[in-house]
């Protein structure tokens, strides 16, 4: 008998507050229609390997049952209804599981997705064996939550066949998760999130689990009813760039800076609340349409001045800010920075033109 199922979780932008709401300041944030997907498969045909699938990357990793029962001690009887942090000394064992791989050079920067792949799928189902399979509409690297995509949908799938999951498994097609297993999914991945990025906020995650648009604060969830359309332009760098290294570095400046960095968040903090609640404003006419789009656009310029002041841009999204100002667009970085993707809105006046 085979069981089988696929979660999918979407990317994100965010739209203000990057770096500053891992100091506790609010960002807001949307999810977008480029998801990554999951699929979970179980087998009784005897083999006893845990097989990790990454379709885009034709990469594949095996490891015996035996083998990680041997390294990573502890998960006979698993708890998938409390999450819990990967411990120093699991993350020495989950070391030495992907050692074993050999993952080429090229490829060594997946090894933090690969270790968040063993905790979550070992603290959740054992040493049940499986085939888990990764596919991805989302580049790497560039902003867009994929990290996070893939920690909410590997969650989602390994929740859904689990004993607490709830789902009713005659059915087939798309199903929702319930609130309470959307917090547990959400908890779950953030694990994940961890043990790729060190010290994330949760935002990414957090977007990727609920969908549409949400404010966040010091994990407080907000999910804001938009009532102003916004039509973002994502324009992609190509430029790689390690997320924990610009989180750091970010934390760095902070302690160096203590002052002017608290002055530089709390700007970005103000900048956030306004911009929340300019989305959620009803807009009944073209004029005041028009109105809030500008209030947008300056935020936006006033949020990428600080996130250069952050020490997080980059000469290529420079070059973006530039080119799309030629033609008066207002951009932003979105995400980490240090490359990946830059936003410009893209007014209603300028799709009206178009």
């Amino acid at each position: 008998m085979v069981m089988e199922v696929v979660a999918r979780a979407p990317g994100k932008i965010i739209l203000s507050g990057e770096h500053a709401v891992v100091h506790g300041t609010t960002a807001v944030a949307s999810s977008i229609n480029l998801a990554t997907s999951v699929s979970l498969r179980f087998s009784d045909d005897g083999d006893e390997i845990l097989k990790l699938e990454l379709k885009d990357m034709g990469l594949e990793f095996s490891w015996p049952i035996g083998r990680i029962k041997e390294t990573l001690p502890g998960f006979d009887s698993p708890d998938p209804s409390t999450p819990k942090s990967c411990s120093v000394e699991s993350h020495r064992s989950i070391s030495c599981l992907i050692e074993d791989q050999a993952i080429p050079e090229a490829k060594v920067a997946l090894s933090s997705g690969v270790s968040a792949f063993l905790w979550l799928y070992t603290c959740i189902h054992g040493y049940k064996p499986a085939t888990v399979t990764i596919t991805s509409e989302l580049p790497l690297g560039s902003g867009l939550g994929s990290s996070a995509a893939f920690c909410v949908a590997l969650s989602g799938a390994l929740h859904a066949l689990s004993s607490g999951s709830g789902l009713d498994y005659s059915q087939q097609g798309w199903l929702m998760f319930g609130e309470n297993e959307l917090e547990l999914v959400n908890k779950w991945a953030f694990e994940g999130e961890k043990l790729i990025h060190g010290k994330p906020s949760g935002i990414d995650n957090t977007v990727s689990t609920y969908g549409n648009m949400i404010k966040f604060r010091s994990g407080e969830l907000t999910r804001l009813k938009s009532n102003l359309p916004l039509k973002m332009l994502i324009t992609n760098t190509k430029v790689g760039r390690n997320t924990k290294a610009l989180v750091a570095g970010v934390s760095e400046r902070t302690l160096r800076h203590p002052d002017a960095m608290a002055s530089v968040f709390s700007a970005v903090d103000s900048i956030s609340k306004e911009l929340s609640t300019i989305i959620q404003m009803p807009a009944t006419d073209d004029v005041s349409i028009t109105e809030k789009e500008e209030k947008v656009e300056e935020l936006m310029e006033m949020n990428q001045g600080l996130l250069q002041c952050m020490g997080v841009s980059h000469a290529s999204i420079e070059t973006v800010l530039r080119t799309t100002l030629k033609y008066k667009l207002s951009s932003k970085l979105t995400g980490a920075g240090g490359g990946g993707c830059v936003l410009t809105l893209l007014p209603t006046r300028i799709l009206l033109d178009a």
